[in-house]
């Protein structure tokens, strides 16, 4: 498996992580602008009890992308879960099977932080994505994931 780096985002990789996040929004069609986005980030990168905001660095150490992790509880799965929100390769990054290894480090990273069970979204018009999840161990459990914004 090739090697890909996990480690803790801090304050000074934010204009990197904003700049991937506009990519993976755009990506994703999702409303998201920098200015609404920059907060947000800043807490959870503060908040460890809400989850992580890693950095994902290749074999030589070259920035290659980020993922977010952030904390939920169900009683399903007997206390924590974790959720991944955001998982992005930068372009030049993808095809390599970096996106495995992280997966790889973000369960591990679950199961230190006592999560008992790991999610993500990925959207049916994404086949490279819903393959490298599903070929990665995770499932479909059959159920709609519904959201009402509470603005």
């Amino acid at each position: 498996m090739p090697h890909v780096n996990l480690r803790a985002a801090v304050l000074a990789d934010l204009d990197d992580l904003l700049s991937m996040m506009e990519d993976f929004n755009a990506h994703e069609h999702i409303p998201w602008t920098r200015a609404e986005g920059a907060a947000p980030l800043r807490t959870l990168m503060e908040r460890a009890d809400l989850g992580a905001v890693v950095i994902l660095e290749d074999a030589e150490g070259a920035l290659c992308g980020y993922a977010i992790l952030t904390w939920g509880f169900d009683l399903e799965w007997g206390g924590r879960d974790a959720f991944i929100t955001e998982l992005y390769l930068r372009p030049e990054a993808r095809g390599r099977g970096l996106g495995r290894a992280a997966l790889a480090l973000l369960e591990a990273e679950a199961r230190r932080h006592g999560a008992r069970a790991l999610h993500l979204m990925v959207r049916r018009d994404n086949p490279a994505a819903l393959h490298l999840y599903l070929s990665a161990g995770f499932e479909d459990p059959e159920r709609l994931l519904l959201t009402r914004p509470l603005r």
